[in-house]
């Protein structure tokens, strides 16, 4: 057993130590756009009073979000951005989303926002994915913006990521997004969330050609035109539930200039009510990202359990000097929810929720599991899609 005990604590110890050194080095790479550098505009002073900047176009889906998409048009037609459009697509809804997008319409300006109804689904598609593709065929942009119909934009949003990404020649643009938290279980599993993402995906390597690290967050995908084009538009991604990564995985795979970068509170989002409205969130997703695989699923659920709940455990079980590697992973877990707090405002000290959050993840990743079997597939937004065409679609 005392083995044991200095393995698994060894392992835990360097996987989160080197984790957190990692970070420590890379993360600074990391622009954030909200800083003063970033606040001017993409033409240069040099060039023709008359020239335009590259035009945007702004591509909202929505099904079923009478709730948020008058606020988060609103927002989005009071941008302080010379030459864009918005096309709103409302995918089926079943309330007034598509009644209110025609009137926000109406008191827009010009042709500035322009709606677009969707009365069925074509087979072989996911209601999103195809919202965003119909629009994407009708975008006059020289850059494409996919977004979500309940983000807020501060009105300089687009234009400082414009500014970065002509001048660092981006491809690929994603702005992480300010989380709107209000509840003690929101912060809780947020927190634990972008822990994860942080050990895992790793955004000061996204813009290293040689690494396999990649970003795509549906609240702010910005992608040049002709790369969306090579890469095979949203057609390539039609039956792609986590849409929003792949589009970020597959412009990576093609040798294109990726970039995420933080951004304050410039763009924003309340993406779930408590720990429960997180746990249902992701209990569409969490299967997908396994590439419906129950055998990963299984493992990945054992892996987050020893990953994150062993080095809890081993503190207290272990004896003597076996209980330092435990302490070393524990204390650089800490840190990461201390870097987490500047950036995210989540208090440090929901890090003593870790193992709460770390059973309800796990619940929710065999969850999703469990009912895309149990439903043969995922019911998304009131559409059921049947398991194997997912299977067969995903990139």
């Amino acid at each position: 057993m005392h083995y044991f005990y200095w393995i698994a604590g060894t392992i835990l110890a360097l996987a989160w130590f080197s984790r957190i050194v990692d970070a420590a080095i890379g993360m600074p790479s990391v622009a954030d756009i909200s800083w003063p550098e970033w606040d001017r505009n993409p033409v240069p002073a040099s060039e023709s009073a008359s020239a335009l900047s590259p035009r945007v176009s702004i591509i909202v889906p929505a099904r079923n979000e009478e709730g948020d998409i008058e606020v988060s048009l609103t927002r989005l037609l009071e941008l302080d951005y010379d030459n864009y459009e918005i096309i709103a697509v409302n995918d089926r809804s079943m309330d007034r989303t598509g009644e209110i997008m025609e009137e926000v319409a109406c008191r827009a300006s010009g042709n500035r926002l322009r709606v677009i109804h969707h009365r069925e689904l074509p087979a072989g598609w996911l209601g999103k994915t195809h919202a965003m593709w119909t629009a994407s065929n009708e975008a006059t942009g020289d850059w494409l913006l996919f977004t979500d119909a309940d983000v807020l934009f501060k009105p300089d949003s687009l234009r400082r990521a414009l500014v970065y990404a002509e001048a660092e020649k981006a491809d690929h643009v994603v702005l992480f997004p300010r989380m709107i938290m209000k509840r003690p279980g929101e912060y809780m599993m947020i927190a634990f969330f972008h822990t994860m993402f942080v050990f895992g995906h790793r955004p000061w390597k996204v813009a290293d050609p040689k690494s396999r690290d990649h970003i795509g967050v549906g609240a702010f995908n910005l992608i040049r035109r002709s790369v969306y084009e090579s890469v095979g538009t949203y057609k390539a991604l039609r039956m792609e539930v986590v849409d929003d990564m792949k589009l970020g995985k597959v412009v990576k795979n093609a040798g294109f200039a990726q970039r995420n970068v933080f951004g304050c509170d410039l763009i924003s989002i309340r993406w779930a009510r408590g720990a429960r409205g997180v746990v249902d969130n992701l209990t569409k997703n969490f299967f997908a990202v396994l590439s419906f695989q129950c055998w990963r699923t299984v493992i990945s659920a054992f892996g987050l359990a020893f990953l994150n709940l062993m080095p809890f455990l081993g503190v207290w079980l272990a004896h003597g000097w076996e209980r330092l590697p435990y302490a070393v992973a524990l204390a650089s877990m800490f840190l990461i929810y201390v870097g987490m707090s500047s950036r995210l405002g989540i208090p440090a000290y929901y890090f003593l929720l870790h193992p709460v959050s770390t059973a309800l993840f796990i619940y929710t990743l065999l969850l999703s599991m469990f009912h895309a079997l149990w439903n043969d597939g995922i019911i998304w937004r009131g559409t059921r899609y049947p398991l194997d065409e997912l299977r067969k679609g995903m990139v």
